[in-house]
């Protein structure tokens, strides 16, 4: 069944697939368009999560009923239905408060369960890490808590001494209290990875690596492309959360600078905001990039929906003002007829590429676009070289991007782009005269790139 467990796994083994009622609601800032999109992406929750949708009620309301969510009436209907179609459980598009979920259960006869409780179900299932079950546990825990239940005086216990008697602490306390001090020492672990993860990143701070992340909704083909650029070998399943972990490797760009390359979790509409907090620390990779390399899924509708799904995300985790390519991704899965439909939709968003991470095809292109957008976040710098400095010649070709070179008296010319640090570091063989571009335009003129977005 689509329950949580205590330690990050399913209480139940599913032996057998469950049949589940999926249950939408709108609203009136919703159209019935979108829960239905939202309905059909639950299903494809409850599917990799083990379980078979056998029916789907979709329901107009003003407003959320507080103590059913949609009315007592509609909730009756509801468990005649799943008793009609044998339904293990009904699972709700909109995530429930505790109490709503009570009442549905005693309604109902069966689960009720929210699109937040099948997400993270999914997260425990694929959590391989160490660190990735971590994570997962603080999520399930900090969502279990306020729907701990009571079990009566019967399970009270009493301690001894003046001022104790009567019926004691409930079993419901100490359940409480036997989650929240599993949650400090999950967050004080998660504490010390953020700490190593810190030291990583000053480290490649200090060796003006520059990084990329892979970022986008679900199954948009991260981890595919990520094979594709570098062999990473990393599990490519057709099926949402198979990539929880990060995954970073070495990329060399065609303009020759090596880069780090990581993949990172996907995102999907209604995100749970535990999960947003517990995965924070592997996030942070996201947010400490130079570049990110936005994948979109083009076969799929509602296409802008996912977009704005990835940014409003990304904007939660501190990363929105890190630049960003948008790259189509499967193009290969567009039917005949499409290319009109791909250009329009390039065009809707300049800069954009397209692309296939399964075959190969335009990932020339995109690393090009790479090299260009990382050449706009540095400086062109021409630098007077003495022949007999090989040292900083070879230096300036491994830290920056050499975009000229000749030789002047006594010396090499060399016109360079460089991030600050290297500035600062090559900042004695700096040319007297103004020699320094910052505009972007400058630099883009120099390296030949288009500037596009």
């Amino acid at each position: 069944m689509l329950t949580i467990g205590y330690h990050g796994v399913s209480l139940i083994e599913r032996s057998f697939r469950e049949r589940i009622v999926l249950v939408g609601v709108v609203f009136d800032r919703r159209g019935v368009d979108e829960v239905e999109a939202s309905l059909d992406e639950l299903a494809s929750l409850v599917n990799t999560a083990g379980a078979d949708e056998v029916a789907r009620v979709v329901q107009r309301r003003v407003r959320p009923d507080p103590a059913t969510y949609v009315g007592r009436g509609k909730a009756s209907e509801l468990a005649q239905l799943a008793d009609a179609v044998d339904a293990d459980t009904v699972v709700f598009d909109d995530e429930l408060s505790p109490a709503q979920q009570r009442n549905l259960e005693a309604i109902l006869g069966r689960t009720a369960i929210d699109r937040t409780a099948v997400i993270l179900d999914i997260f425990a299932q694929n959590a391989r890490t160490q660190e990735g079950k971590v994570q997962v546990e603080l999520a399930m825990l900090g969502y279990r808590l306020p729907r701990l239940r009571g079990r009566g005086l019967g399970m009270s216990q009493q301690a001894g001494g003046i001022g104790t008697r009567g019926p004691g602490e409930m079993q419901l306390e100490v359940d409480r209290r036997r989650l929240l001090r599993r949650m400090h020492s999950l967050e004080a672990s998660l504490a010390d990875v953020s700490r190593v993860r810190a030291a990583q990143r000053k480290a490649r701070q200090r060796s003006r690596t520059r990084g990329i992340s892979l970022v986008g909704y679900t199954n948009a083909g991260k981890s595919t492309l990520l094979n594709q650029l570098t062999g990473a070998g990393v599990l490519v399943e057709d099926r949402l959360f198979s990539t929880l972990d990060p995954r970073t490797r070495k990329l060399r760009l065609p303009s020759g600078e090596w880069v780090t390359c990581s993949d990172t979790v996907g995102f999907v509409r209604k995100l749970p905001h535990q999960l947003v907090e517990a995965f924070r620390s592997t996030l942070e990779v996201v947010g400490d990039s130079d570049l990110l390399v936005h994948m979109v899924d083009i076969s799929v509708p509602a296409v802008e929906l996912r977009i704005e799904v990835v940014r409003e995300t990304l904007a939660k985790i501190g990363a929105s003002s890190v630049p960003e390519l948008l790259v189509f991704n499967k193009v290969d899965q567009l039917g005949p007829g499409a290319d009109g439909s791909l250009t329009r939709k390039l065009g809707e968003y300049p800069g954009s590429l397209a692309l296939s991470a399964f075959g190969g095809a335009g990932v020339e292109d995109m690393l090009d676009a790479v090299a260009g957008r990382l050449a706009m976040t540095g400086t062109l710098v021409e630098l007077a070289v003495p022949f007999a400095r090989g040292d900083i010649m070879a230096a300036c070709h491994r830290e920056g991007e050499v975009v000229d070179e000749r030789p002047a008296d006594g010396s090499v010319l060399i016109k360079v782009i460089l991030d600050p640090p290297a500035r600062a570091r090559f900042a004695e063989f700096a040319c007297p005269r103004a020699s320094v571009e910052s505009r972007q335009g400058e630099v883009m003129r120099a390296t030949g790139q288009n500037a596009r977005g």
